[in-house]
């Protein structure tokens, strides 16, 4: 049976990345027109719409998304989402289903340049690249970041396990970035996001991409940072993501 679900997904696959590759080559010179002329409001609705493109494309693929968001995050502070990460299917997701508190992104300095759309948004649209060899730049990037994330009430996305789980099951929290956000944004919300299903999509690699696959995207309720010390915060949050994983 497995054998069949991964032949059947051969022809359905290239026929995703044949309108992924649409997607990504027209919504770049449009990012590029609503940035520079017309500015960051713009841009942000460009960008927007071009995640939804992309769950959409997954369509082709029967994948279904159940998303469960607490209805009391606010939206006039600064937020840090920390959320477990499974595949580069984790984004769109959280782009569009939280896109009304303006979700970005930290991410590796290597995807800044050479993806269509996706390595113009991350330059951008307010996301920073992490230079990982490099953990003074890292500290910089991150400091520059909370002051951005503090004066636009805006949120931040952190991946804390630093790698993808090729499996689901969560790897364990690098701190580093969490104690510099939460020490830098003491007056902001953090809110645990716990994702399941997606490394399903890439259980075989880039290619075939599995067909049928469920996404399940919760957002936890908003936790005050300055109600807890910093590492029991963290324990806190990675607890309820953690915990909300199917294993």
């Amino acid at each position: 049976m497995k054998v069949l679900a991964k032949f059947i997904s051969y022809p359905f696959s290239v026929l995703f990345y044949l309108f992924f590759g649409i997607t990504i080559l027209v919504f770049h010179p449009l990012q590029w027109i609503c940035f520079n002329w017309f500015g960051y409001k713009a841009h942000k609705k460009c960008v927007d719409y071009f995640n939804w493109t992309l769950l959409r494309c997954l369509h082709v693929l029967g994948t279904t998304f159940k998303v469960k968001i607490d209805a009391n995050i606010p939206t006039d502070v600064p937020l840090i989402m920390v959320s477990n990460h499974q595949s580069m299917w984790d984004i769109s997701p959280i782009s569009w289903y939280l896109r009304k508190y303006h979700p970005k992104f930290i991410s590796k300095v290597e995807l800044g340049k050479g993806i269509p759309s996706v390595s113009y948004n991350l330059r951008h649209g307010g996301s920073i690249l992490i230079d990982r060899k490099n953990p003074r730049q890292a500290l910089v990037e991150m400091v520059k970041f909370s002051k951005y994330l503090q004066k636009n009430n805006r949120s931040g996305v952190i991946f804390p396990e630093g790698t993808r789980s090729k499996t689901g099951v969560p790897k364990p929290f690098r701190r580093t970035g969490l104690q510099t956000l939460f020490k830098k944004v003491p007056e902001g919300y953090v809110v645990p996001v716990s994702i399941n299903n997606s490394w399903k999509l890439q259980r075989w690699g880039m290619f075939p991409v599995q067909m049928g696959v469920c996404l399940e995207l919760t957002a936890h309720p908003a936790i005050k940072i300055s109600d807890f010390e910093v590492e029991a915060l963290i324990d806190k949050v990675e607890a309820t993501i953690t915990s909300n994983i199917h294993k």
